[in-house]
């Protein structure tokens, strides 16, 4: 059996991610792709928790510019999570992968509640649980969810798949003399502002020494070399 160089890790995905060049709902073809990735990484032995966006379906600053209070918008994303993680469900389990969602909102008949001892369970017997309505409470971002769900089950590295090939000084789709980073510690992301996640995310991150590799989702096969410890994307480190 391959070895990883990581034992249980979160998978964060943006909601965009799953939308593909359509940049909104639900592409089939691309979360049976990320499905297939994942099965590859569960039969070797890794343990997966899965976090998902909603940037596909809602986010809660889109209610802000038509009025809705901001509460009740980042209620509204979190459902998206919610729709999200149902869809990656169904996908992985059409492999052949047992999967559990955990949800921050109570909604029995769709997901389990999230309960950490639980969801430890679920991973020690090879399933995996994607985690969903984010933390449960608005203001909080789904990174920053990401990153207290990788304290909380003790995740060895978030993994986060964008649509760029990981992290640079500026938009490389709008230029091209962007700057990529191979490493960063956390510090240099904050201070320089550079958007990987927001700053109570890295800060989490940053106090429960938890590693980052940001890197592109699109490149079929991203996620094992990932948690293979191969130098694909930005490495983002404590001091």
């Amino acid at each position: 059996m391959t070895s990883a160089k990581y034992r249980r890790i979160i998978l964060k995905l943006s909601g965009e991610a799953l939308a593909g060049s359509k940049g909104f709902g639900i592409n089939p073809e691309i979360v049976t792709a990320i499905a297939k990735e994942v099965k590859e990484i569960v039969e070797i032995g890794v343990e997966v928790a899965i976090v998902v966006g909603a940037g596909n379906i809602w986010r809660g600053v889109m209610g802000l510019g038509m009025g809705i209070d901001r509460a009740t918008s980042d209620h509204m994303g979190m459902l998206g999570t919610v729709i999200n993680s149902l869809a990656l469900q169904d996908s992985l389990e059409k492999q052949g992968v047992d999967t559990r969602v955990q949800s921050a909102i109570e909604m029995r008949e769709v997901a389990e509640p999230y309960i950490r001892r639980r969801a430890l369970r679920h991973l020690e017997k090879g399933r995996v649980v994607i985690f969903a309505a984010g933390t449960g409470n608005p203001y909080f971002s789904t990174d920053t969810c990401a990153a207290l769900r990788a304290a909380e089950i003790e995740a060895d590295v978030i993994l986060m798949a964008k649509k760029v090939d990981g992290v640079y000084d500026d938009d490389p789709l709008e230029n091209p003399k962007a700057k990529k980073f191979k490493e960063l510690v956390y510090m240099e992301m904050l201070n320089q502002g550079l958007g990987v996640m927001d700053a109570t995310a890295t800060s989490l991150c940053m106090d429960n020494k938890i590693p980052i590799v940001v890197f592109g989702i699109t490149t079929p096969g991203n996620i094992k070399k990932a948690v293979m410890g191969e130098k694909i994307g930005t490495y983002v480190k404590g001091e």
